[in-house]
């Protein structure tokens, strides 16, 4: 698997695992260890993300940082890489 595809792997992990979290939290709001699991699955995210992003371009349009262009259209779109 090459390293494109493990970030985009890692980020799907990271959203599945948040969201089942924020669904069990629905319920336990005040689970503290529920509350720590979030937290560090939200930081692994966000740095896969900021990984992701300054290696292959924007993975969200939101992901724009002030550019002299339009970067969302460039390049292949996260899920159209090329198998190695």
């Amino acid at each position: 698997m090459n390293e494109q595809k493990t970030l985009l792997s890692r980020i799907a992990t990271c959203d599945f695992i948040l969201t089942e979290t924020a669904l069990f939290l629905d319920t336990h709001p005040e689970c503290e260890e529920a509350l720590a699991f979030y937290e560090k699955h939200l930081g692994m995210k966000k740095k896969a993300e900021e990984e992701y992003t300054s290696k292959y371009g924007m993975l969200k349009h939101c992901d724009y940082k002030g550019q002299n262009t339009w970067q969302w259209t460039e390049g292949p779109w996260p899920w159209e890489y090329e198998e190695v």
